[in-house]
């Protein structure tokens, strides 16, 4: 009897102990525990202590609250224009309702890796090649608006879908790098064509420029000369006539002073003639010096006879 009742007494312990387990439960940080009644959902529990009924009440499902990462695999994706991409990506999602995640949908993050996936190729499918490498922003927006909507009845929200990479095949990676560098040498020879003719354009433009500013400083000195000339001859004119008056007045030393300069300035030109080493005194010198006092007679004669017209 003392045995009986000491094996009774440890099992109502043990019955107590657990439960008090059952009845006690702690929900951490970051989670919401679904509540059961026989089986049917009745409330979620928040992060803290909370009390359970034993027997009747039942912690259902353990669903984690904070945002968490999916990633996405590597998958074979077909362009509009027939051209095979390899796509992988990463999934940013967090749960709102704790219910709606643990009742609405089953194995909830194979639910949202193929929701991924699928919209994935569905938005890389709708464009050529060269989109879907340049315009990965529209595909991850695209992706992100339609898995967000469709995950909404289940209680997440998706925060972010990023494509981590997309890798065209190897022989069409060649093949677009042989035309990228084909069409930047293109460039290349179009601006060196170009620059060889903007070259000729400034040098042809220069040549004209200098050539009107010499033919204007030709006809600017032809002008000076000329003007020059016509001074000297005006001098020379106005000379003359000073000459010719003065002999007409009966000025001896004018007619003299006249034959000795010019005869001066032959003999000055002769002298400086080019290669000229020697210079060479004519003989009739003395004589054309001598003449001038002959000259100078003459002169006097014919101003005496102007003088003196009955002579």
């Amino acid at each position: 009897m003392y045995s009986s009742g000491l094996l009774l007494s440890l099992a109502l312990l043990a019955l107590l102990v657990v439960g008090l387990f059952k009845a006690v439960r702690m929900v951490p940080q970051g989670y919401a525990w679904t509540v059961e009644a026989f089986g049917r959902y009745t409330h979620t529990l928040e992060p803290g202590l909370h009390f359970l009924v034993p027997v009747y009440q039942d912690v259902g499902r353990k669903i984690n609250m904070m945002e968490q990462v999916l990633e996405v695999p590597s998958q074979d994706v077909i362009t509009r224009d027939n051209a095979v991409v390899k796509v992988d990506g990463v999934v940013f999602y967090q749960v709102l309702d704790a219910a709606k995640a643990a009742y609405e949908v089953a194995q909830l993050e194979v639910a949202v890796l193929n929701l991924v996936m699928t919209n994935i190729r569905t938005a890389i499918g709708s464009m050529d090649l060269d989109e879907s490498l340049s315009k990965r922003d529209e595909i991850n927006t695209r992706v992100l608006q339609a898995v967000d909507s469709a995950t909404h009845p289940w209680g997440l929200k998706v925060n972010r879908i990023e494509l981590k990479d997309i890798q065209p095949p190897r022989d069409l990676v060649e093949s677009m790098a042989r035309q990228m560098k084909a069409e930047r040498e293109k460039r290349a020879n179009i601006l060196d064509a170009e620059g060889h003719r903007q070259a000729e354009i400034l040098r042809a433009e220069g040549e004209k420029q200098g050539a009107i500013l010499t033919a204007e400083g030709q006809r600017e000195a032809a002008f000076r000369q000329a003007e020059a000339r016509e001074r000297l001859a005006e001098a020379e004119a106005r000379a003359t006539k000073l000459v010719s008056d003065a002999i007409s007045q009966g000025n001896l030393q004018a007619i003299n002073y006249f034959v000795a300069q010019k005869y001066i300035e032959a003999f000055k030109a002769l002298a400086e003639a080019p290669n000229q080493k020697f210079v060479m005194m004519p003989m009739e010198s003395a004589g054309v010096i001598g003449s001038l006092a002959g000259i100078a007679d003459l002169a006097r004669e014919a101003a005496d006879s102007r003088a003196n017209p009955s002579r």
